[in-house]
């Protein structure tokens, strides 16, 4: 959370405006060609799509729209808001009332709010870091008496779904491969098979279990690794990887790129 959410609101709308106003004529002759070929309107507030409950008018259809764009700009922090609050000051404000807080006021909740919240947040990815590795530990402790299951000395664990019979790459060679990465969930980060094509890297520019667990692979090999966290994306994470993540591939080595 960051202080740009304070505005998200007012950026909707001034989006919103400016989109009104690039689609405005620039001269007469041009309103009035628009004004020609437009349908004629039913009613003064006539709706843009006819047909919604409870959005019967053009102004009540712009509301709502407005109203779900500020609600999910909003929801990240709902839970610290007031919405009889959060209307009353939208509604004080266009009715031109005086601010219940002054600019130097408004200011001081705004830092004190978001250092409260980057605290929160900063508490819950520690302990979520936390959580991550105990549980990959505890996985691959019970993984690496699986039968089949190989450990090598920097603690990649991998099982041989299927032995291929080519040459093995190095460690500066670029591999084409097929794979799959999950979380330890079973949630899916990455598949080059839910993309339809198998990809290249250079196992100098992968993470470290990629690079050793690859090395491993005969041309022709389908491999599954289990990669400590360590040898992974560490405590940063990266993306969709949340920290301290062990990491689960299939990999198919199909062919060391010349």
């Amino acid at each position: 959370m960051n202080s740009a959410l304070r505005f998200a609101a007012p950026l909707v709308l001034a989006s919103l405006v400016l989109s009104l106003s690039a689609c405005k004529p620039e001269n007469k002759e041009d309103t009035a060609k628009t004004e020609a070929d437009a349908p004629a309107a039913t009613g003064e507030d006539a709706p843009i799509i006819p047909g919604i409950a409870g959005l019967e008018t053009e102004k009540k259809q712009v509301s709502y729209m407005i109203g779900q764009d500020m609600g999910k700009s909003l929801s990240v922090i709902k839970d610290e808001l007031d919405l009889e609050v959060l209307t009353q000051a939208i509604a004080d404000q266009f009715a031109g009332k005086d601010s219940k807080l002054t600019a130097e006021q408004a200011l001081k909740v705004q830092e004190t709010f978001t250092a409260k919240l980057q605290a929160k947040q900063a508490a819950e990815a520690e302990a979520k870091a936390a959580k991550g590795k105990e549980e990959g530990a505890a996985f691959l402790a019970a993984n690496k008496a699986k039968p089949g299951v190989k450990v090598t000395e920097s603690g990649l664990q991998y099982s041989i779904v299927r032995a291929g019979n080519g040459p093995m790459p190095t460690a500066t060679d670029v591999v084409r491969v097929h794979y799959k990465g999950t979380l330890l969930d079973g949630t899916v980060f990455d598949s080059s098979y839910d993309r339809g094509q198998p990809a290249e890297f250079g196992l100098a520019q992968v993470i470290p279990g990629w690079s050793e667990g690859v090395a491993l692979m005969p041309v022709g090999s389908k491999y599954t690794f289990w990669i400590p966290s360590e040898l992974g994306y560490g405590e940063a994470g990266g993306g969709p990887i949340p920290p301290n993540a062990m990491l689960t591939f299939e990999v198919e080595l199909m062919e060391i790129v010349k």
